[in-house]
């Protein structure tokens, strides 16, 4: 389809997008082969019964020339007071600004529901997802890998999701490529709602983009959906830490599916938030161990060099941690301590953010 020069600007365009939107039966792709074959909304809703049934089958092509639902009334209502609110946008698929990575997509929305600066759906970006219930060392990473490519330049894209997505975003806001949440609700909803201080910051110095209907609550079929997009809006997608089972592994198999590079960070054979990564890097995704190793894999010109943290004298107790995950009895073997003086060195190491304590009674430094 071409780009249709026109814009969501009038309460007559924007009542043709939400009608088209809220058809039963119609989706991104069957809406798309519609605007393909008549052009805007308008012309949609005019054309005869015949000429419809060539594209869509008979059920959609009677929905279409139905009176508009109530629904896309009162969608035109509340959507036209929220785009009063400074920043609110609504992109439609033939506007000029809609961002042309996710058109390559095989079902690009018909609708974006924006608050903040809608020019970073447009600019590069690197999507940084992973696991809600990350380790310590798993949000410290993302956050990191976050504020290293988000100062290079590139846009940080994540979901609003507790863990690694909210790390993510929260490095992204510390760069010049600052960040964009697709979130799985209406725009005008924060979900979780822990993060309505953050989602609040990145309206304001990013981007939130959905494209669900305004006042659409979290549902669970949402968001596995909007995965297409965090990956279709980047150039490559870096998982940190994931499950065997992990939802991060869908969108990981949309940007393959989509064109898009896959990145990977190994962790400890032992640790169960390494083991999709590791499966991720056996099926062909790049294993990479800083924001530099990311930046040459995209040839990013603005790439800044990777500087190795500088190394300092640490406790002999980290030694002999080591890097993976210990029970107390390996550890106090290791390192010749009474399990007293070990579980008070623990406590302390705990308590500085250098040690993070697992499930199984488990033991991992954390930097």
């Amino acid at each position: 389809m071409h780009a249709i020069a026109t814009t969501a600007d009038t309460a007559t365009e924007l009542a043709g997008w939400l009608r088209l939107q809220h058809l039963p039966g119609v989706g991104p792709v069957a809406a798309r082969a519609l605007l393909a074959r008549f052009g805007l909304p308008p012309a949609i809703f005019a054309a005869s019964f015949e000429a419809l049934r060539e594209v869509v089958p008979a059920s959609v092509a009677r929905a279409i020339a139905q009176p508009p639902k109530p629904v896309a009334n009162s969608q035109l209502e509340l959507t036209l007071q929220w785009l009063q609110r400074p920043g609110n946008a609504v992109l439609t698929l033939a506007d000029a600004a809609y961002p042309q990575l996710l058109l390559e997509i095989a079902d690009p929305p018909l609708l974006l529901y924006v608050r903040g600066r809608a020019e970073l759906l447009s600019r590069p970006g690197v999507a940084i997802i992973g696991s809600r219930n990350a380790s310590a060392q798993g949000m410290q990473n993302a956050a990191a890998f976050a504020q290293a490519l988000s100062a290079a330049g590139l846009t940080i894209i994540s979901g609003l999701a507790l863990g690694i997505d909210t790390h993510a975003h929260e490095g992204g806001l510390r760069g010049a490529g600052a960040t964009v949440a697709v979130i799985g609700t209406g725009a005008d909803l924060v979900y979780p709602r822990r993060n309505l201080d953050l989602a609040q910051r990145i309206a304001e110095q990013g981007c939130i983009v959905s494209e669900y209907a305004l006042g659409l609550p979290a549902m669970p079929g949402n968001f596995p959906r909007r995965n297409r997009l965090i990956s279709g809006l980047a150039r490559g997608v870096l998982v940190i830490e994931a499950a065997a089972q992990s939802g991060s592994l869908i969108t990981a198999r949309l940007a393959g599916e989509q064109g898009r590079d896959v990145y990977a960070l190994p962790g400890s054979i032992h640790a169960t938030l390494a083991k999709g990564c590791h499966a991720l890097i056996k099926q062909g995704a790049k294993l990479v161990e800083s924001a530099d190793d990311v930046l040459q894999e995209l040839q990013w010109l603005g790439g800044v060099p990777h500087v190795p943290p500088t190394v300092e004298d640490e406790p002999p107790l980290l030694a002999a941690l080591g890097h993976d995950p210990l029970d107390a009895d390996t550890l106090a073997a290791r390192s010749g301590l009474a399990m007293g003086a070990l579980m008070g060195e623990l406590l302390a190491l705990e308590l500085a953010g250098r040690v993070e304590r697992l499930p199984g009674g488990l033991f991992q430094r954390c930097k």
